[in-house]
């Protein structure tokens, strides 16, 4: 499939309907997200204002025609303090524009804004260790395997594992990080 000229930029509020459509996907019929009942448009949106209280990047690919064809945000891995400067990324691609270069310009420009904040590390937790398009992806774009937690959920029928990767951010974990406020 060839790749489609996109446009990424930050996810507005007039985006949710399709978002919301794109995620119930992947809770429907997807093992990428272990939510089991797809979210109305009235959570995605509070998702959405939750991430960009934050100051966190929540982007979208629009097509030529001002199609949204996906969607990416960062936010915080735990809410524990000592979790302060490690976020966690989200990608999800429409049904018909998967393998199309779509994730990974997502994934590229939310790294690349996320690194130029204070955050410190970036966690890929990735649904069903046989995602290989996911993992794959995460792995060109400088993540790390860290482990796999087998079979902690159970979706469809069966047991998924889930995949963890991890890359630093900016300077990483090699100089102390700058201040930033507690969650």
């Amino acid at each position: 499939m060839s790749q489609l000229a996109i446009v990424l930029r930050e996810a507005a509020e007039t985006d949710i309907p399709v978002i919301t459509a794109i995620y119930a996907h992947h809770v429907i019929y997807g093992l990428g997200t272990f939510e089991e009942v797809a979210p109305t448009a009235e959570e995605m949106a509070r998702r959405r204002a939750d991430v960009r209280a934050l100051g966190l990047p929540y982007l979208v690919a629009a097509d030529d025609l001002g199609l949204v064809r996906g969607y990416a945000y960062a936010a915080l891995y735990r809410l524990r303090s000592a979790y302060r400067f490690t976020i966690e990324d989200s990608i999800y691609v429409a049904p018909d524009s998967l393998r199309r270069g779509i994730g990974r310009a997502l994934l590229d420009a939310l790294i690349e804004r996320c690194s130029r904040t204070h955050y410190r590390q970036m966690v890929a937790v990735i649904g069903d260790s046989a995602n290989l398009a996911s993992i794959t992806l995460h792995d060109r774009l400088g993540f790390k395997r860290i482990g796999v937690q087998p079979a902690v959920g159970f979706k469809h029928g069966r047991w998924i594992d889930g995949v963890l990767m991890q890359r630093a951010l900016g300077p990483g974990a090699s100089t102390p990080p700058s201040a930033a406020p507690m969650p």
